[in-house]
């Protein structure tokens, strides 16, 4: 299989595998463009601006009309708004199997503060996948023996923590809180990726922040 990481994190998510399938959108058009041409399928995760930007979807449906786009219900409503024709969306249940010429997948539920889903995906040229950014935990979803995992590492525990604390201490509201919650730690991913990976595993972590530096923690005091 072959992939190619277009963008990861707060500013952007966009995941290619093999050339043909897309997870996530939420990139600008230009970054996808050297794709275009040869994309099939567009994996929608959830609404939020850097998985899902519409202007980008709107442009790449402009492009490329034939292009479909699979994703769970909550997903249809933007796509529409997005000026996306109803007939090249492929609407999924959540853990039910789907099959397209050369791989099936299955959309997973997500714990998340909007409606959000994993997929895993298994197939000729792609071996098998797992994809999940933007939850609070993996507890209770089991994929063993994957050939490669795209999994979400948000933060460390004790950066957010620390992040937390410098905040309360200034009587500011902490967004951190909503992170640690909401999104999966370095040690919950990698937690669940030993719990989870085969002896010939890949896995790449996406969706992280960057730790700061001693200088930028000095600024953040008040």
């Amino acid at each position: 299989m072959e992939y190619e990481v277009l963008a990861t994190g707060s500013k952007g998510n966009a995941v290619v595998i093999n050339g043909a399938v897309l997870i996530d959108c939420g990139v600008p058009y230009k970054k996808l463009e050297p794709y275009v041409k040869k994309l099939k399928l567009v994996l929608l995760t959830h609404v939020h601006g850097d998985h899902f930007k519409p202007s980008t979807v709107r442009r790449l449906h402009q492009e490329r009309p034939t292009v479909r786009f699979g994703c769970c219900e909550w997903m249809v409503g933007p796509l529409l708004e997005a000026g996306v024709d109803k007939w090249v969306i492929d609407v999924y249940e959540p853990q039910q199997l789907y099959n397209y010429d050369t791989f099936d997948l299955i959309p997973i539920p997500l714990v998340h503060d909007v409606p959000n889903c994993a997929y895993e995906v298994c197939g000729v040229g792609i071996g098998s996948l797992f994809y999940a950014t933007d939850t609070g935990t993996l507890d209770g979803i089991v994929a063993q023996g994957y050939d490669y995992y795209f999994v979400e590492s948000n933060h460390t525990k004790a950066d957010i923590e620390a992040r937390t604390k410098e905040k309360l201490d200034c009587g500011e509201f902490a967004y951190e809180m909503r992170a640690a919650a909401t999104h999966l730690s370095y040690e919950q991913a990698m937690d669940w990726l030993y719990r989870n990976m085969g002896p010939n595993s890949q896995y790449v972590l996406l969706h992280g922040h960057e730790e700061r530096t001693g200088s930028e923690k000095e600024e953040a005091k008040c």
